[in-house]
Formats: C-alpha cells, sequence, structure tokens
C-alpha cells in the first residue's frame, strides 16, 4: 500500500466538532476500503492568504495515511461532495513523518523564541537624545545639496 499525506480545510463557520465527525466520516471512508490512517491532526483555524468560496479563514486538519488508491480517491470525491470542505490535497510520500507535523512544532517554538530574544545587536546605539527629539528641519525655499 502507497503513503500519504493529506490536508483539508473546512470552513470557519463549521464548529470543531463537526470538524471532527467529517475526520471520523472520512476515517472510516479509508478503513472501509483496506487503509488506514496512521496520524490525524487539527491545526486549528488559521486565516487564508486570499478568500475561498467567501471564506476569509478556515479549520485544517491533517491525515498521514496507509491506504491503496482507491480509498484515497472514495474520500477526495467524498470530500468533493461536502458543501463544508473547502479545499482539500494529498501527497504521495516516501515514508511518513514521525511526531508532530512542523505546524505542530511551530506553535510548541512559538512559546521558547520569546525567551530566546535578546537586545537587537545589529543596531547602533543610538546616543542620549532625549526621547521626541529630532533633527532641525530645512528652512522653507532652501534647496537640498546636490539636487532640485
Amino acid at each position: 500500500m502507497a503513503l500519504y499525506e493529506h490536508v483539508y480545510m473546512v470552513r470557519q463557520d463549521v464548529s470543531a466538532q463537526q470538524v471532527e465527525a467529517l475526520t471520523d466520516q472520512f476515517k472510516k471512508v479509508v478503513a472501509g476500503l483496506g487503509g488506514t490512517i496512521e496520524k490525524t491532526e487539527y491545526w486549528g483555524v488559521k486565516s487564508l492568504a486570499y478568500r475561498i468560496k467567501k471564506n476569509r479563514k478556515a479549520h485544517f486538519s491533517l491525515f498521514n495515511i496507509n491506504a491503496p488508491h482507491a480509498a484515497i480517491a472514495e474520500m477526495e470525491r467524498q470530500m468533493g461532495l461536502s458543501e463544508d470542505v473547502l479545499r482539500f490535497m494529498t501527497i504521495r510520500v516516501d515514508a511518513l513523518e514521525e511526531g508532530p507535523s512542523a505546524m505542530m512544532r511551530k506553535r510548541e517554538d512559538d512559546g521558547e523564541r520569546g525567551e530566546r530574544r535578546g537586545p537587537r545587536g545589529d543596531r547602533g546605539d543610538r546616543g542620549d537624545r532625549p526621547m521626541g527629539e529630532r533633527r532641525p528641519r530645512r528652512e522653507e525655499g532652501a534647496m537640498p545639496q546636490g539636487g532640485f
């Protein structure tokens, strides 16, 4: 059997419980045709880069699947019929990723990032200027050096 990674997006106005129900429905389809879903991840509601069917946000979910092509084709057919599913993408892979996906690792790394940040070394010292002090302005009517 072949290995696949499958991501699908569901409309934002659908509840998380309804997304779980869709996930269970698609799991049953794959299992009924001789495949297994090795891992599922719910990534939450995320903003879309552009509107899809008048939606600006969507629920994202990931499946790692070990199944024959017929099971994937039937699952994709049912996703295409569902009005709640905005988009889906299935990619055949050589090996399934162990542990959390990159999207889940990103969430974990966000918490550590604040601790790693320090003062910006690439900025020079701003000197002793008090807040709000600015450089003197040009006088009106004066021409800048070397130009118009």
